[in-house]
């Protein structure tokens, strides 16, 4: 297990860092299609979303202002669409891999970094499970990080749970083997403090995250998100955050769903700044949005949240979560119904989206 040798919460308000390239940065949210490839013959559509994903980085960089960040969605390798396990678990990608390391070398290239997210797999330490997982990469070709996802939502689809595995459904073991400090991680770089999340509708884990310093927040989605959710990030945190989402599939629809309005459909990645400003947002189509960070002059008065905690602390104490964590340490469902009826009989309560 990592040895913390540090508080994650420092009691004056600041938070570590390391030096900056510069004083301003650019960061950009790249918006580009989703494809979810043939679980039957997954190695073609694999190969053909790798060079697309390649392609889009040297448009990105190509043209206008270089970016020292590129912001990708959730699933621009594997894409996403209707699989059984097996095959979800059969081309998940291992990070690093080979695919990551072409990603790596264009990070290199542009002397930038990279993040997105990926289905992934690490049959060595957590064999027949199914991550998710987000990446960065850095200006050195390497991965920086790879973050976990911390919890699925639950009760959102009706007769349909995901059975990836999340750090909240194997808990007990992914602190055993990381630490408690990698369940809410944040990356110390030389264009800012990252943290990466797919994660929605849960503002306590960014609240979190800018407690132990993140100042860029770079969230993904697939199909649709709440518009304000991500900007109430910034309003509510003072950190600057960026989503990105998938773009509407101008070249036919990506298999297994409609590309309809849930949620907020397609497109509309955004970035913003402090205080929920709104800094840069796209329309549905392909594109990168960029806008400029001036981190140097952020850091000097930047601090983390004042939250009055003496006041919440005993209702949270108090407070039962719906399910138990670390579901997944002695079961793991087949499918998405079976993960359903496994939640509904292990729930204290019934949550209506």
């Amino acid at each position: 297990m990592a040895e913390v040798t540090e508080p994650m919460v420092r009691e004056d308000g600041t938070y570590p860092t390391v030096e900056l390239r510069r004083p301003m940065i650019v960061a950009s949210v790249v918006q580009t299609r989703v494809s979810g490839v043939d679980g039957t013959n997954p190695g073609p559509d694999i190969r053909k979303n790798l060079d697309y994903f390649l392609e889009c980085i040297d448009i990105a960089q190509g043209q206008g202002m270089p970016s020292d960040l590129l912001l990708f969605h959730e699933f621009p390798i594997t894409g996403f669409s209707e699989w059984t396990r097996d095959q979800l678990y059969d081309f998940a990608l291992e990070v690093p891999g080979p695919e990551i390391e072409e990603v790596g070398k264009k990070a290199k290239q542009y002397n930038c970094y990279i993040v997105f997210g990926t289905y992934a797999k690490d049959p060595e330490n957590w064999p027949g499970h199914i991550l998710h997982l987000m990446v960065m990469m850095g200006p050195d070709g390497n991965v920086v990080a790879k973050h976990w996802k911390q919890r699925n939502v639950r009760g959102m689809f009706p007769g349909s749970e995901q059975y990836t595995s999340v750090i909240y459904d194997v808990y007990d073991r992914f602190v055993e083997m990381y630490g408690i400090d990698e369940v809410v991680p944040v990356v110390r770089t030389d264009i800012g403090n990252i943290a990466m999340s797919a994660v929605q509708f849960e503002p306590e884990l960014f609240r979190c995250m800018a407690f132990k310093g993140a100042e860029i927040m770079c969230r993904v989605a697939t199909g649709g998100f709440e518009f304000d959710d991500m900007r109430l990030t910034s309003y509510h945190n003072s950190v600057y955050t960026m989503i990105a989402n998938n773009s509407v599939s101008t070249q036919g629809r990506h298999p297994g769903f409609f590309e309809d309005e849930s949620y907020g459909g397609s497109g509309r990645s955004s970035i913003f700044g402090p205080r929920g400003v709104e800094l840069a947002k796209a329309d549905v189509f392909e594109t990168k949005k960029f806008a400029m960070l001036p981190m140097a002059e952020f850091r000097k008065k930047h601090r983390i949240p004042d939250v009055h905690m003496d006041l919440y602390k005993p209702v949270f104490d108090q407070y039962r979560t719906r399910y138990d964590h670390s579901a997944y340490l002695e079961y793991l469902p087949e499918g998405k119904r079976e993960a359903y009826a496994h939640f509904v009989k292990n729930s204290r309560w019934t949550h209506y989206w």
